[in-house]
């Protein structure tokens, strides 16, 4: 069976860049970082081991054995692995469905599980760009967009800043090498802007920045 996907002329893109314009990077987000990160998959596994904990002690606090505490505490098995699968198939779904593209001129948001769609981000309409990697390389890239331009939060979650409602912040989720991809980021906005780069601020203070200047180094 054919997919929306395999139409597209170029990975990505719903069609091929204009003379003059050049593909920089291409990538979509890692499922298991995102899973761990995005989705807080560690936090949710401590939560449902917590649960199970709390479960057994009440049980021997009532005066059970401890093979019928576990016993007792076995029927939440079953609901704590489906929710935590649940977590990973969205993971995974959201990394085969999603692709990133930096050009010379814009980036381009191709997401959507169930429909598809192409969002294009360009370079004058970024303010600012910052990079939060993690221990393994992996990590976002987050775009703080001119006010004048308005997007929705829904509409691109989960590619954007968590928590970040009222100026929502599109952000490239769980990139590999994501330092890498900083710099190609950097150099872009700076070669477009004529403007020379200077090193980002971490996420955390990428409100601060100003000016395509401050992209992602």
């Amino acid at each position: 069976m054919m997919q929306e996907h395999e139409l597209e002329p170029v990975w990505g893109l719903p069609e091929r860049p204009p003379a003059g314009e050049a593909i920089l990077w291409q990538g979509a987000p890692d499922w298991r970082a995102y899973a761990r990160q995005g989705l807080h998959l560690r936090g949710l596994v401590a939560y449902f081991l917590l649960l199970l904990a709390a479960r057994c002690a009440a049980s021997l606090m009532d005066g059970a054995s401890p093979s019928v505490a576990l016993r007792d505490a076995a029927w939440f098995l079953p609901f704590a692995a489906t929710a935590l699968m649940l977590v990973v198939v969205l993971a995974i779904l959201v990394a085969r469905t999603s692709a990133y593209t930096i050009t010379t001129q814009r980036i381009v948001f191709r997401i959507g599980i169930a429909l598809s769609m192409t969002v294009n981000i360009p370079f004058t309409a970024i303010e600012a760009a910052a990079v939060k990697a993690d221990a393994d390389g992996k990590g976002d890239i987050v775009l703080t967009i001119a006010p004048r331009q308005r997007i929705s939060y829904i509409f691109f979650w989960p590619h954007v800043r968590p928590w970040h409602y009222a100026r929502p912040e599109p952000a490239l989720r769980s990139v590999p090498d994501v330092e890498t991809v900083a710099r190609t980021l950097s150099r872009a906005l700076a070669a477009a802007a004529s403007l020379p780069m200077r090193p980002a601020a971490d996420a955390a203070t990428a409100g601060a920045t100003t000016g395509p200047q401050t992209a992602a180094a």
